[in-house]
């Protein structure tokens, strides 16, 4: 059991950090309710382990304690439906594709930027949030996810933004022919 005088460190060190250990959590659970009880056990989990703490960055360490109890959590109580392997030959890189996320962004509810998120695999989304969302540096996200090197985190968030790019394309071309289907169909109506 933690020592009370424990308490003032663990608070000073992880407390700051309990909104971005939510987002992570909510991004990856993506349910509300699942989300905050994976945020508190994740708490409960660094509370309990503060004495092996040894120093450094406690938000990296949080969000890795974070996305242990969400993998974790999605293992026992559902399959990883979405955590399918990137293949470039499926998706290969296109880099004179438009770049739909500037128009997308200034979205003013972004709706759309979080149905694109959440089409992404799991592995995409939680590099995305931890680099665009939480500012973490390639470092941290491969401490917290376990990736081997910083060019591994690098590779992976490139292709992450490409395939965000892709879905907010495809996105954003239905939405286009349905506006465009309404308005053919009230013009008709009017005429």
């Amino acid at each position: 059991m933690l020592k009370q005088n424990h308490l003032p460190h663990f608070e000073q060190a992880v407390l700051p950090h309990l909104d971005a250990a939510y987002n992570l959590a909510r991004w990856l659970m993506h349910n509300e309710r699942d989300a905050q009880d994976v945020a508190q056990e994740a708490y409960l989990r660094a509370f309990r382990f503060f004495p092996g703490f040894r120093g450094g960055d406690a938000r990296a360490w949080l969000m890795k304690i974070v996305r242990n109890t969400c993998y974790t959590c999605l293992h026992v109580n559902r399959p990883l439906q979405d955590a399918t392997e990137f293949d470039d030959n499926i998706l290969p890189a296109d880099s004179s594709a438009p770049n739909p996320e500037e128009g997308v962004f200034q979205n003013e509810d972004g709706t759309l930027v979080r149905r694109a998120l959440e089409k992404l695999p799991a592995n995409f989304r939680e590099v995305l949030i931890l680099r665009e969302l939480e500012g973490m540096s390639y470092r941290e996200i491969a401490d917290i996810t376990g990736m081997p090197a910083a060019g591994t985190v690098m590779s992976s968030l490139s292709r992450a933004r490409g395939r965000l790019r892709q879905i907010l394309t495809d996105l954003m071309s239905v939405r286009h022919r349905a506006k465009f289907t309404a308005n053919c169909t009230c013009e008709r109506m009017s005429t």
